[in-house]
């Protein structure tokens, strides 16, 4: 049987009261227990926005060493890959800072979504992977989102050998 010491007693006596009181985690009944300072979560949230926001919650507590996000996203089976392509969409477009022309969902693969668009302002595309991961059934949110510069810009490197390897043929 694992011994819990007073300081880890009240971490999980903070922690869980944040949870507890929290109007976006509030229903889920998130679990946490704490060993050595280092923090477990457990539980089941609807969208990847959320178990994030659990993870930072219990972060912000002092004392807290490390905390180990077990918690799951609610896939219920009834949520398909098209349905959370959809959903992304609307955040996508629903979200103020974000322009869903330029970045976009480039495919869904049990609730892994792909970003991909072009962008130089990191904060929009920060804004949109925030956006895709309200979505309910997303479980990972990777960009793919280019910058506008990518393409034209070689590396001095790159021209030299475009150069030699121009010169054998």
């Amino acid at each position: 049987m694992t011994r819990h010491n007073n300081a880890d007693d009240e971490l999980r006596k903070q922690i869980r009261s944040l949870l507890n009181n929290d109007r976006n985690l509030s229903s889920y009944g998130i679990n946490c227990d704490v060993v050595e300072g280092e923090v477990q979560l457990q539980g089941v949230v609807d969208t990847l926005k959320e178990k994030k926001w659990a993870e930072d919650l219990a972060r912000q507590v002092s004392g807290v060493k490390g905390v180990a996000n077990a918690v799951s996203i609610s896939t219920d089976g009834s949520i398909t890959d098209k349905d959370i392509i959809q959903e992304v969409q609307e955040e996508l477009e629903g979200d103020p800072d974000g322009n869903p022309y330029k970045i976009g969902v480039e495919s869904v693969n049990r609730g892994k979504v792909v970003l991909a668009g072009r962008s130089n302002d990191p904060e929009e595309i920060e804004a949109a992977v925030n956006a895709a991961s309200k979505a309910r059934g997303v479980t990972e949110v990777i960009s793919q989102v280019k910058r506008d510069s990518d393409e034209d810009a070689l590396t001095p490197e790159e021209i030299f050998h475009s150069q030699v390897n121009n010169d054998d043929e």
